[in-house]
């Protein structure tokens, strides 16, 4: 689950990490008053949206004066906002963060994510801030440091301490050495009791006034730790989120929209993106990622098939079912009455293997459907059907 800057701000500031003063606003007249309350000649008026590189698509506005801060709240607000992580659509504005100017003196990098090979917390950091941390690991990856954290353990202060040291700061200014290390401690402890996927801090500044603050901030969190997590369950805007997505995580299903025209059904992340890997080998383009679980009942198989064809670029469906808790025959069963509840007119190829897989070709060989609904054999017969079916 995403939220949003402002949001991501206010959880960091519990956890003692210095962030600009600010607040939200909805409209150019209150972008004002917020603006007056912060006492500057210099405000930064930014967008809220899921997504990065507000900046370069014109959603983030350094504001000299209170009429600049108008006419830019104006300008932001419900602007179409397109950047390289929302697609060609954009994303509606519909609120901004106004906040205090700053003297930066120096743009850092710091991010904590999960290593699931060395089954730990790692920090990223890196001198290059402000950048896209893609591009640095690409052009220059010795400037990127890794620090791993022992769970069992956790974060030391020599690991703080390393990474200031990594990112330069006594360089800059010897007296926000210890700044930075709280805040990295400060930014772990969020990380950690939040549940925390991934914090990311771009730009982490060095002011001309002595501060070391989180100018930025991305903060996202692991969908099975929410329940322990209302507060934060609260802050989902559900206006940002793909509609599909959102009705499929309320029943319970794994989905993703992508850009292709075959929707695909499948029970097991693994075997779902094996599926997608192999509609690719034959020349054609998965249209979402929808993992259905191991329990593909009737209910549950009706419910995709009305997330999967709303998206009106789907063609053809591909459900790939390997029966092992769950027998074949109870899906394919399934399938069929599903089929006929959402009332589907496009194609639908079925792979299913496992337990009673001939008592499931005999369900769907009857089934009535003639040629909308059709068996396959392996995968690759699925896949080679699917993207015919498809053109």
């Amino acid at each position: 689950m995403k939220i949003h800057e402002y949001q991501a701000k206010r959880i960091l500031a519990k956890y003692g990490a210095a962030v600009p003063r600010g607040d939200v606003a909805e409209t150019p007249q209150k972008a004002v008053e917020i603006a007056k309350s912060l006492g500057g000649e210099v405000c930064v008026v930014k967008a809220q949206i899921h997504a990065g590189g507000r900046g370069k698509g014109g959603g983030v506005k350094v504001s000299k004066g209170l009429n600049a801060v108008e006419e830019n709240a104006e300008a932001i607000l419900g602007m179409q906002l397109v950047t390289h992580q929302t697609g060609p659509e954009g994303q509606k504005v519909k609120r901004v963060l106004v906040e205090e100017g700053m003297d930066i003196k120096k743009e850092l990098y710091c991010s904590l994510l999960i290593d699931r090979g060395s089954q730990s917390v790692v920090f990223l950091a890196s001198t290059e801030g402000g950048m896209d941390i893609e591009e640095v690991a690409a052009n220059t990856p010795e400037k990127i440091c890794k620090v791993f954290v022992n769970p069992t353990i956790g974060f030391r202060s020599f690991q703080a301490a390393e990474l200031a040291y990594h990112l330069k700061v006594g360089e800059i200014n010897p007296k926000l050495v210890r700044p930075t290390a709280a805040l990295m401690t400060s930014l772990y402890n969020a990380f950690v009791n939040e549940d925390c996927s991934l914090v990311e801090i771009n730009p982490l500044v060095l002011t001309g006034d002595g501060r070391v603050i989180a100018l930025d901030a991305k903060m996202t969190f692991d969908d099975s730790g929410l329940f322990r997590h209302k507060d934060i369950l609260d802050l989902r805007d559900l206006d940002e989120e793909e509609a599909s997505e959102v009705e499929a995580s309320q029943a319970d299903l794994s989905y993703i929209k992508l850009d292709g025209n075959i929707g695909c059904m499948v029970n097991g992340a693994g075997l779902a993106m094996g599926t997608m890997d192999i509609i690719k080998s034959f020349g054609g383009e998965p249209a979402n990622f929808l993992d259905v679980g191991g329990t593909a009942d009737q209910q549950r198989v009706a419910t995709a098939f009305r997330i999967i064809t709303a998206d009106s670029n789907v063609k053809c469906i591909l459900v790939n079912i390997f029966g092992g808790i769950v027998r074949c025959d109870v899906v394919a069963e399934g399938i069929v009455a599903a089929f006929k509840e959402v009332n589907l007119d496009i194609p639908v190829v079925v792979r299913l293997a496992g337990t009673n897989a001939d008592k499931a070709e005999e369900i769907i060989s009857q089934s009535g459907l003639g040629n909308k609904l059709q068996m396959a054999i392996g995968l690759r017969g699925a896949a080679e059907a699917a993207v015919a079916a498809a053109r």
